[in-house]
C-alpha cells in the first residue's frame, strides 16, 4: 500500500476518531519529539507530526511492532518509534540485488524478501547481526547432495563452497590418499552426486633366491671327461617391496617398488678335467681308453650302404666292412683313424664317413653323437641304438670340441 492509499484511509479513519488527546513520544532515529494528537493511528500521528513514512518503514508502540495503518488501544502515554527503511545489498550465487528494508536482523530481512532460510544456508553476516545503512549481505542456500561411498549413500543438505568442505561438514573427510569425483577443489555438483573413493596402501615384503651362476675352468688334475665342483654355488636373496593399493576395500593394483638384495649369490665353480687318464674297458681283452661316451649306433655293409649297390670304398681307403666305422662327415677329420671299442661288436678304426643330418632328423639324434658300424655282408650283426664308444689309448695331443 504505497502513502497516498495510507493517508486517504487515514482520512476516513480520522472520522471516526476519539477527540480526546493521546500524549505521544516519537522517536525518529536521534530525534525525540513529545507531541499530544486526538489521531490513533502511526501513519496519522506521524503525518500530522510532519514525520511521514515511508511504505518500507515500519513503527514500534512502546517496543511492540505495530502496523502503520492499526489503531491504538490504549490511553497512557504511547512510545512510538519510527525505524526507518534503509538499503540492503544481497548477493546471491545467482545474482545481486538491492533490497529497502527496516527489520531489525538479517535474518528478518531475508525472511521478508520470500527467502526460506535453511540451518545449512550460509549467510554472512550471520542472521542475528542488526541491520545497518549500506549493509551487503551474501547468501549463499544450501543444497540437497548425495555422497556415495562405496556401498553406502548419504543425503545431506549444504552450502559449502567446495566438495572437500561439504564432504568435512557432513562427517566424511577425505584422509590420506582418499579422492573424491568431482575433486575436493571443486564447487559443488551442478546434479549434487558426489563419490568419494576410499583409498589405502600396503606394503608387501617378499624374500627371493638370487640363482647362482656356473663357471666352468679346465682342470689337468681332474680326469678328461669328468667334472668337479671346486666351489659350491650359493643362491642369493633379495627382498622385494610390492605396493599394494585398495579402493573401497577392493585391490585394484600392484606394483613392485624395489627390490634389496641381503646376500649377493656365489658363483659355482666347476673344473672340467683335461688330464687323460687310461682305464680298462673291460671285455675279453681289457683294453685302455682314455674317454668314454653315450653314442646312438647304426649299422652297414658294403652292399647294404643305402647307395643302390655294394661299395668297398671309405672314406680312408680302407676296405668297407667290419672293424671300420663312420662317423658324420663334420667331425671325421677330428677322429680318422682313431681306435674304438665298442662291447657287442669289438675293435674298430674310425675310418668312414655317413650321413649323421639323418639320423639326427629321424631319431632327433645329434649327429656328433651317432656311429656307424661296419659289417661284412656274410656276417651281419647288425647292432643298433645306444652303446658305450670307448676311444682306446693313445689319446691325441688336441682333444677334439666336441668331446669336451
Amino acid at each position: 500500500m504505497n502513502i497516498f492509499r495510507w493517508l486517504v484511509l487515514a482520512l476516513f479513519l480520522s472520522a471516526c476518531q476519539s477527540t480526546s488527546l493521546l500524549s505521544i513520544t516519537i522517536i525518529d532515529g536521534e530525534t525525540t519529539r513529545l507531541v499530544s494528537s486526538i489521531q490513533r493511528t502511526p501513519l496519522l500521528i506521524l503525518t500530522e507530526a510532519g514525520i511521514p513514512p515511508q511504505t518500507a518503514d515500519r513503527v514500534f508502540i512502546n517496543g511492540i511492532p505495530f502496523a502503520l495503518d492499526e489503531n491504538i488501544t490504549i490511553n497512557s502515554p504511547v512510545q512510538l518509534q519510527l525505524r526507518r527503511a534503509v538499503v540492503l545489498t544481497l548477493v546471491t550465487p545467482e545474482s545481486g540485488q538491492t533490497l529497502q528494508t527496516s527489520a531489525l536482523t538479517v535474518g528478518q530481512a531475508l525472511t521478508e524478501a520470500g527467502y526460506s532460510l535453511h540451518v545449512h544456508d550460509k549467510i554472512d553476516p550471520p542472521t542475528e547481526t542488526a541491520i545497518t545503512d549500506s549493509m551487503t549481505v551474501t547468501y549463499l542456500p544450501a543444497r540437497d547432495l548425495v555422497i556415495t561411498t562405496g556401498s553406502n549413500v548419504i543425503n545431506i543438505r549444504s552450502s559449502a563452497g567446495t566438495v572437500g568442505a561439504a564432504l568435512a561438514e557432513a562427517g566424511i573427510p577425505l584422509i590420506g590418499l582418499d579422492t573424491s569425483s568431482p575433486l575436493e577443489n571443486e564447487a559443488l555438483p551442478a546434479d549434487g552426486q558426489i563419490r568419494v573413493t576410499r583409498v589405502y596402501e600396503s606394503i608387501s615384503t617378499t624374500i627371493v633366491p638370487i640363482p647362482f651362476d656356473e663357471e666352468v675352468v679346465e682342470s689337468v688334475d681332474v680326469a678328461f671327461g669328468q667334472d668337479e665342483i671346486l666351489q659350491p654355488g650359493v643362491s642369493g636373496l633379495a627382498m622385494i617391496r610390492t605396493r599394494i593399493r585398495y579402493e573401497n576395500g577392493i585391490e585394484v593394483s600392484r606394483a613392485a617398488e624395489d627390490e634389496t638384495v641381503l646376500r649377493e649369490p656365489q658363483n659355482q665353480i666347476v673344473a672340467n678335467g683335461t688330464k687323460i687318464v687310461l682305464a680298462a674297458a673291460g671285455g675279453e681283452i681289457p683294453y685302455e681308453y682314455w674317454y668314454a661316451t653315450e653314442m646312438y649306433a647304426s649299422w652297414y655293409s658294403p652292399c647294404n650302404s643305402g647307395t643302390g649297390g655294394c661299395s668297398y670304398g671309405t672314406a680312408s681307403g680302407a676296405p668297407a666292412g667290419f672293424g671300420i666305422v663312420a662317423v658324420d662327415y663334420s667331425i671325421y677329420s677330428y677322429l680318422a683313424g682313431m681306435k674304438v671299442y665298442i662291447p657287442g661288436y669289438g675293435v674298430a678304426t674310425i675310418g668312414d664317413t655317413g650321413g649323421g643330418p639323418i639320423i639326427e632328423t629321424a631319431f632327433g639324434v645329434p649327429r656328433t653323437k651317432w656311429i656307424d658300424l661296419g659289417y661284412n655282408d656274410n656276417a651281419i650283426g647288425g647292432l643298433s641304438g645306444w652303446v658305450t664308444v670307448y676311444f682306446l689309448a693313445p689319446a691325441p695331443v688336441e682333444i677334439p670340441y666336441f668331446l669336451k
